[in-house]
């Protein structure tokens, strides 16, 4: 506790990774942003929705604003911030999230408002869900040892309970992805009902109409040849092919369990799934797959033949 606590206190090791960017705490930025004249009543309305959807999870707690940092005026030519942003997102060891502005990052406000506190959104509801994951850690040799995260698992050897997906796969039996997705599904879902109760409609240019669709989780097949056309900077044609690399990475993979295996229930599964990611207790979602594919249904979907191997231990 005392190696975590002094992680948690200096977070200057995940800010030190972006030198060219500015980060100030989240509710600094709000307040910035609106003494400037931009309406963030979507972002805070977007925050309310989770922590009502959230309560019903069993999370009881959002990730406080002051854990948040977000970056923006960077001195990086070019710079291009959002969701997809590399090296980014909630950190665990630190309880913090890292988040940067969406759009070009050249300025402390953003160029366009809307898009960009619908991104912060997604991404805040995202890392609540991170944070509010059940975790359990264990003492390897004097360093803090994650061996519970949600509902996956890894021993002090390092042996995740699952395996990677092979390069390619339309399909997961891997929990990162599943959690990772169950996690995206959900704060797009808050970040579409936001945009739609503010009549915020997609912006005319290719990447802006992608990022809106890729923020309220309504990216199309035909979105990736999209992508595709995406000019501009490097940074810009980067952030649209990650955009899409996510988009059938993690959310297509993860649509696609809850159609395999819970047919015509997949909101009742995704739900049980963020129950168990929030509680870290496997019984009621193991006993539903149970009744619906036979005994045994999580460890024979997701472990690893390796995981109890002989000889791996820490």
């Amino acid at each position: 506790m005392a190696a975590l606590a002094a992680m948690r206190a200096d977070p200057s090791s995940l800010t030190g990774r972006h030198p060219a960017h500015v980060f100030r705490p989240l509710s600094e930025m709000l307040s910035e942003w609106e003494a400037d004249g931009i309406d963030t009543a979507p972002f805070h309305a977007g925050v309310e929705t989770a922590a009502h959807r959230y309560a019903g999870c069993g999370l009881a707690q959002l990730l406080p604003f002051e854990r948040v940092l977000v970056g923006c005026e960077s001195s990086r030519t070019g710079a291009f911030g959002g969701f997809h942003h590399p090296d980014q997102g909630y950190r665990h060891l630190h309880m913090v999230a890292v988040i940067t502005m969406y759009g070009p990052m050249g300025h402390r406000n953003p160029e366009c408002p809307a898009l960009a506190l619908l991104d912060l959104l997604r991404a805040y509801a995202h890392d609540c869900l991170h944070y509010g994951a059940r975790r359990r850690y264990v003492e390897v040799a004097g360093v803090p040892v994650r061996t519970q995260y949600g509902i996956n698992y890894r021993r002090t050897s390092g042996q995740s309970y699952s395996a990677a997906d092979q390069r390619g796969s339309h399909h997961t039996r891997n929990l990162g992805i599943v959690m990772e997705g169950a996690c995206d599904k959900e704060a797009r879902a808050i970040t579409r009902q936001a945009a739609e109760r503010f009549g915020l409609t997609e912006p005319s240019d290719v990447l802006g109409a992608l990022a809106f669709r890729d923020m309220t989780g309504t990216l199309t097949e035909e979105d990736a040849d999209c992508a595709a056309r995406v000019s501009g900077s490097d940074e810009r044609t980067r952030y649209a092919a990650a955009l899409t690399g996510f988009e059938k990475g993690v959310n297509r993979r993860y649509a696609r369990f809850l159609e395999g295996f819970a047919p015509g229930e997949e909101g009742d599964c995704h739900a049980r799934l963020l129950g168990a990611i929030i509680s870290g207790d496997l019984t009621a979602l193991g006993a539903w797959l149970d009744e619906r594919h036979g005994p045994g249904t999580f460890a024979g979907l997701f472990r690893t033949p390796r995981y109890f191997e002989p000889g791996l231990t820490a």
